[in-house]
């Protein structure tokens, strides 16, 4: 019962006090158990150092990414200084490079940090949301990773160091260009020119989706005069000297774009008018190098992200409804609102466990992707391989997917508030899971290269067989299911043809994508829980 108050004493001290002081790793048994399970002799390494980022991703840097999420913070242009000079500069609030500068001290590309600590890292991190660091974190690891294989000048060589072990303690930022204004996921239709002018590399044209902008170096897709392939060149923001001089290197920063969410990172439109260039690998294998290498690093970051909004989001929810009262009982004792709770739950647990699963199995892999047609290896060497290519793409698609459905349902779990910007970082992290969900690939362009992968291998490779393998160790009566269903859709032709049969089988073949996913994560979570 209630009376009349003018003083209504109610506040939310509880629910801010716990929030306050919740740790992400240390008061999360899930995750612990996820690591100790799929880490293995390394686990006490990475608990270690999961906890000592913790300390840090749940209070400091969590506290930070909310100050900077404020609309009056976003990053604005400065394209001219006071004396008319072109200098382009991004200007963006201290607390982002502070936090920017602690977060990418943390050195996840050095030889130093095991794969392991590093994805620890990146999952706890990305629980506060892009915040500027989440996109230039994988942009990095692909730019790391791309010259690992082929850096073969002294200036490629240096531009890898400062990327992965730092220089002086100043650990460099990669981003990487490859959309332009009449293709966007569509790279082989780039017309971004490279000319060989004396020796030295320049680029020219436009690129239309440049995400962190504030980059050090960028890995920018271009196509050699005269030539239709596309090659893949590193370009630096500044060259030698001219950072101080804030002299950029042949190019402008034409706008910043005004997007829906990760509003704290920049994304800019770039006109390059002889921006010299490093070229990195042979000069008509840009593309596969962009999927083989640097998509594949940026997708997998997809899938942990948004296992990581996602814990986050589920965490506040469930803590407010045993806080939070109506009609005399704590809301997360209505029945609709605990099965939505389990729901959204099991989705995160079981979205995690399959991003770590999917992790361990991409460590296995020597020699990183390779074609379709494959080489000399062995044949389940090869299939193991064409295995973790397509469940990378498979987990993009679903992961930022659910992402966004369980943050919305978390949301809706606050009522009102679950909107209210100032109130929880939720309404953050939903507009930031809605551009994952457009970032590396849209879900129609993975779809049909999933799809056309799987016919490509067929001969070798029957799409049964790959459920079969997959799935292995599930309930044999759903793979049969899933079985019967991907060779009938395999079976058809190509997603191209506008009629009746084709847009059933494009309906199924949305459909089945997911179930297939999901059944892999059941997989990943029941070994975790067993």
């Amino acid at each position: 019962m209630s009376f009349a108050d003018r003083n209504n004493p109610y506040n939310f001290n509880e629910f801010l006090a716990w929030r306050q002081s919740v740790d992400y790793y240390r008061d999360d048994p899930f995750i612990q158990k996820v690591v100790r399970h799929f880490t293995g002799e390394i686990w006490e390494q990475v608990d270690a150092e999961a906890r000592a980022v913790s300390a840090k991703a749940s209070f400091r840097w969590r506290d930070m990414a909310d100050r900077i999420a404020r609309p009056e913070l976003r990053p604005f242009m400065l394209h001219y200084d006071g004396h008319h000079n072109r200098i382009d500069r991004i200007c963006r609030p201290l607390d982002t490079e502070i936090m920017e500068r602690e977060i990418f001290s943390e050195a996840f590309f050095a030889d130093k940090t095991p794969p392991w600590v590093k994805l620890i890292k990146m999952f706890l991190i990305y629980q506060n949301g892009e915040a500027c660091v989440a996109c230039p974190i994988t942009c990095t690891e692909g730019l790391v990773m791309l010259l690992e294989k082929y850096a073969d000048t002294p200036e490629t060589k240096a531009i890898l160091r400062h990327c992965k072990e730092g220089i002086d303690g100043d650990f460099a930022i990669g981003a990487q260009y490859l959309s332009e204004i009449q293709g966007g996921s569509d790279v082989p239709s780039n017309v971004l020119e490279a000319v060989n002018e004396d020796g030295v590399w320049k680029l020219y044209g436009t690129k239309f989706f440049c995400s962190a902008t504030h980059a050090e170096y960028a890995v920018v897709t271009a196509k050699p005069v005269g030539s239709e392939k596309v090659g893949l060149f590193v370009v630096p923001s500044w060259l030698p000297g001219n950072k101080e001089k804030e002299v950029r290197n042949g190019y402008t920063i034409d706008r910043i774009k005004w997007k829906l969410g990760t509003s704290e990172l920049t994304t800019g439109e770039l006109t390059f008018n002889g921006a010299v260039g490093y070229p990195v690998g042979p000069l008509d294998k840009g593309v596969a190098n962009v999927v083989g290498i640097v998509l594949t690093y940026s997708r997998l970051t997809v899938g942990l992200s948004a296992a990581a909004f996602m814990m986050r989001a589920v965490r506040e929810a469930e803590k407010y409804a045993s806080f939070r009262t109506a009609f005399e009982l704590p809301i997360g004792r209505f029945p609709l609102v605990a099965v939505q709770l389990s729901r959204i739950k099991r989705t995160t647990q079981r979205t995690i466990a399959g991003a770590f699963k999917l992790y361990r199995d991409f460590l296995t892999l020597e020699g990183g992707f390779k074609g379709i047609k494959g080489g000399d290896e062995p044949l389940s060497a090869r299939r193991n391989r064409f295995n973790i290519r397509e469940m990378i793409m498979l987990q993009k698609i679903a992961a930022s997917w659910n992402c966004t459905d369980v943050i919305r349902e978390a949301m809706s779990i606050f009522g009102g508030h679950g909107v209210m910007e100032d109130f929880s970082s939720l309404p953050r992290l939903y507009r930031d899971s809605a551009i994952n969900e457009l970032w590396e690939g849209p879900r129609n362009v993975l779809l049909t290269q999933i799809h056309r992968d799987l016919q490509q291998a067929a001969a070798w490779y029957p799409p049964d067989e790959f459920v079969a393998d997959v799935l292995a160790g599930l309930d044999q009566s759903l793979i049969d299911e899933l079985a019967v269903e991907i060779k009938t859709i395999i079976a058809h032709p190509h997603l191209f043809q506008m009629d009746d049969v084709t847009i059933d089988i494009c309906r199924r073949w949305d459909a089945f994508c997911h179930t297939f996913f999901h059944a892999y994560q059941d997989l990943a979570l029941k070994e975790v829980e067993n």
